[in-house]
């Protein structure tokens, strides 16, 4: 399961497709359709279905996972980080603090004056520790 990684690039702002409910099949068909690049644990696919735009992945650690992508790809920092859902891949918009009022706790929204929202899937983000974590994260990916 890439459910992780695929969390990360959306992270980075990569429009990211994730559906580990699919056949193989089908897969390749979408990739195909949506001019898409495949990652993969399975060795087998990419020989199986002559895929040229597949990276198998070695690790099972989602960061290591990454660190492959962003080497293999020769992926940059994006200035489009955070601009993506990390749940269902929509492009964020701004939202207003009354408009999250019903999401976000109270102390959060005495914090931080500035959220976006996923127009899809309704979930709330603002720039807090998380993030500062997650840079962290991020700077030793590209570092590596």
């Amino acid at each position: 399961m890439l459910g992780r990684l695929a969390r990360w690039l959306r992270t980075l702002g990569f429009d990211t497709a994730y559906d580990d409910a699919i056949s193989d099949e089908e897969l390749v068909r979408r990739a195909f359709e949506e001019r898409r690049y495949v990652l993969t644990r399975d060795r087998r696919l990419p020989e199986q279905w002559r895929m040229k735009n597949c990276l198998v992945l070695e690790s099972d650690a989602p960061v290591d996972q990454l660190r492959e992508v962003v080497a293999h790809l020769r992926l940059e920092p994006s200035e489009r980080l955070f601009t993506r859902c990390r749940i269902c891949n929509a492009e964020l918009v701004p939202a207003g603090s009354e408009e999250v009022e019903a999401r976000v706790p109270a102390s959060v929204r005495e914090r931080h004056t500035a959220f976006v929202r996923c127009p899809d899937c309704g979930r709330v983000y603002w720039e807090g520790s998380h993030t500062e974590r997650m840079m962290s994260v991020l700077t030793r990916v590209f570092e590596s």
